[in-house]
């Protein structure tokens, strides 16, 4: 049984720019409702379908597999629920765990959010320096609710709410 432990959160300043190199990913929710989702994701020459269980205790079921890349392109703009994710993943190494940093395009830009996977609930990691806000619990940040409601709608409900 596979599972996924994360934590997220948001980009405190640009120090981490050119930690790692950047590539690029796309990615489409099949099924995004609440405690099951289906994406679709391609990068580089590879696609993957991802199968994502409820969050149970900080801990989630997930399930990848690869799919031929032309197969993904087409559910991508075939099947999937708009806006698709566009995002360029920078992965940066740093006291012993890998940190993911997504930089957001298209109705998303202006997100940026970093990723930690950890072993176990409750594992202790140090955080970089340009890391701030955990934002784990937020799920406006969840990448199958940034297809519903896109970051460029935040601003534009922060301004005609405030």
């Amino acid at each position: 049984m596979a599972k996924e432990i994360e934590k997220k959160f948001l980009i405190a300043n640009n120090s981490w720019r050119g930690l790692g190199e950047g590539i690029f990913y796309c990615q489409g929710y099949l099924n995004s409702e609440k405690g099951r989702t289906v994406r679709i994701r391609t990068f580089g020459d590879r696609g993957v379908l991802t199968i994502k269980g409820p969050d149970e205790g900080g801990v989630k079921l997930e399930y990848e597999y690869d799919i031929p890349i032309g197969d993904a392109r087409e559910m991508l703009e075939r099947l999937c629920h708009r806006p698709l994710i566009e995002k360029v993943r920078h992965r940066i190494l740093f006291a012993g765990f890998t940190w993911e940093i997504d930089e957001f395009k298209g109705e998303n830009t202006g997100l940026l959010m970093a990723e930690i996977e950890l072993d176990f609930v409750g594992q202790e990691f140090e955080k970089p320096p340009w890391i701030g806000r955990e934002v784990t619990g937020d799920a406006r940040y969840y990448n199958a609710n940034l297809v519903h409601n896109p970051y460029s709608n935040w601003r534009e409900q922060e301004n005609t709410t405030g």
